[in-house]
């Protein structure tokens, strides 16, 4: 495969610089053999957390940290991140290495944490410029990318020792109430107010739960592909969110993201992930082989399917709301309040639909 395809960084975003005279003496306390001078770059899909390539001579690592401005309670938590890649590396091997870990805030101003880099190709809005995958291709890997979130499904929480991650039983529960909660708080004059949408989940809410680890965050750009072939997933990325949840709301959250090529144009403009292509599944198909593959039976789907539109539309409003009081420059955020709208659309869109 070209070296043209793998995923590089850019040009650091105007108020998000790291200082090399600050970051270079730590790394090299911290981790042993980094030789030559640093180079920072920075990739630009995160919205949330920032993420840096540090280029040396013999290596290059991964920083993550939080960004500046308010950040809702629990949210950016960088040790939480690292200690669990860390007790889940061994338990599944899609996790990168985690190298060192800050916890001293008056270093870069937020704690932060340094990993492996996983070359590879990560596939966002689309796939890179001259990489064509036939029909075949683009099934295999999109069964591929949905396997690796059944395996994670799968994994034995108490043989990980990751049985502190999160509460457990009433996850549902806490999750309708946590993101109520957060979509109010974070709520702008010019979005709706999300009641009947937050009144329905409550309704609505499944009788039982299995718990089990979850991602909360899996798409197909928070996967790296293997360069010499596209279809193989060679690591996961992005676990801020992972906790001990509900499996069919991680599935939900997944399909939140997955634009198919027959949406609507809203819908193609909100596309950060080439499930459009011919060959991938549709929401309807990938709940059947997950369904399938975990050996479940779902009756109604809806919930799962509300609750990730809704949870997105938080996402979403909290980004905005830290554009709209000016705590983020990136001009990427404006218009962020027209997909909460468009989001709270779909929600009642799938509210009135037969179970």
């Amino acid at each position: 495969m070209n070296q043209q395809y793998l995923d590089k960084a850019k040009s650091v975003r105007s108020g998000e610089e790291l200082d090399p005279d600050i970051i270079n003496p730590w790394l090299k306390q911290h981790i042993g053999g980094l030789e030559g001078e640093l180079t920072i770059t920075q990739y630009t899909g995160g919205a949330s957390n920032w993420t840096y390539c540090l280029t040396y001579d013999n290596c290059e690592l991964i920083l993550r940290r939080a960004p500046m401005g308010t950040k809702a309670k629990g949210a950016h938590d960088m040790g939480r991140e690292y200690r669990l890649q860390q007790a889940l590396k061994p338990v599944y091997p899609y996790v990168p290495a985690m190298l060192a870990h800050c916890e001293d805030e008056t270093v870069l101003g937020t704690e932060f944490y340094v990993m492996e880099k996983l070359n590879g190709i990560i596939p966002r809005q689309n796939l890179p410029k001259g990489l064509n995958v036939d029909k075949q291709q683009a099934q295999t890997l999109c069964t591929n990318v949905i396997d690796c979130l059944i395996e994670l499904h799968k994994v034995d929480v108490d043989a990980a020792n990751l049985n502190h991650i999160g509460k457990g039983e009433g996850y549902t529960q806490r999750q309708i109430d946590g993101w109520s909660q957060r979509y109010t708080q974070a709520k702008t004059w010019n979005v709706p107010s999300g009641k009947k949408v937050m009144a329905w989940l409550q309704q609505h809410k499944p009788e039982q739960e299995t718990i089990c680890l979850t991602h909360n965050d899996f798409r197909f750009d928070n996967v790296v592909l293997d360069p010499d072939n596209i279809s193989k997933v060679n690591g996961v990325l992005d676990w801020e969110l992972a906790t001990l949840g509900n499996p069919l709301m991680d599935l939900g959250n997944t399909l939140a993201y997955w634009v198919e090529a027959d949406d609507d144009f809203l819908a193609q403009m909100t596309r950060r992930q080439p499930t459009h292509l011919q060959g991938m599944l549709t929401r309807k198909q990938v709940v059947e082989y997950y369904c399938n593959k975990m050996n479940i039976t779902i009756d109604d789907f809806r919930f799962y399917e509300v609750f990730g539109l809704f949870r997105l539309a938080g996402i979403v409003q909290q980004i905005y709301y830290r554009y709209h009081h000016k705590q983020t420059r990136n001009p990427a955020f404006k218009q962020f309040w027209i997909f909460s709208h468009y989001l709270m659309w779909r929600c009642h869109r799938a509210m009135k639909q037969q179970g």
